[in-house]
């Protein structure tokens, strides 16, 4: 049972990484120190995506759930647990690059927005020259 439960809550956890590896951005523009965790968790998420790579917490999850006494899942988190959400049929490595590059892509115009707005308080801000 400690086993399982483990194993549901890296889940919880993992969803929750990627979530906010895609939509963290969005923080950044009312809370810009969210960048300091925000940039790392975007880069390593797209680098897992560009590089078809597994997540390390996949491989864990997996572990746990066979030390459960349950059946562990071939492939990744995303090919188990988000694909059937999101799409009838597998992961391919050309739907992982795709997927990365959105990621990239939503998190550039997020961010370019955030430093302009930083940029624009800075010279609006007394005293600055």
């Amino acid at each position: 049972m400690r086993y399982r439960l483990l194993a549901d809550a890296l889940v919880v956890f993992h969803l929750a990484f990627i979530v906010f590896a895609v939509g963290g951005g969005l923080l950044v523009l009312a809370r810009p120190w969210v960048a300091w965790l925000h940039v790392p968790a975007a880069l390593w998420a797209t680098g897992i995506e560009f590089s078809g790579a597994l997540c390390p917490l996949t491989p864990w999850e997996q572990a746990l759930r066979v030390d459960a006494g349950q059946a562990g899942y071939a492939g990744s988190f995303i090919e188990h647990y988000l694909l059937p959400l999101i799409y009838p049929a597998g992961l391919t490595p050309r739907v992982q690059i795709v997927l990365g590059a959105a990621v990239l892509a939503l998190n550039v115009a997020v961010y370019a927005v955030a430093w302009r707005r930083a940029y624009r308080r800075r010279l609006a801000a007394p005293g600055v020259a």
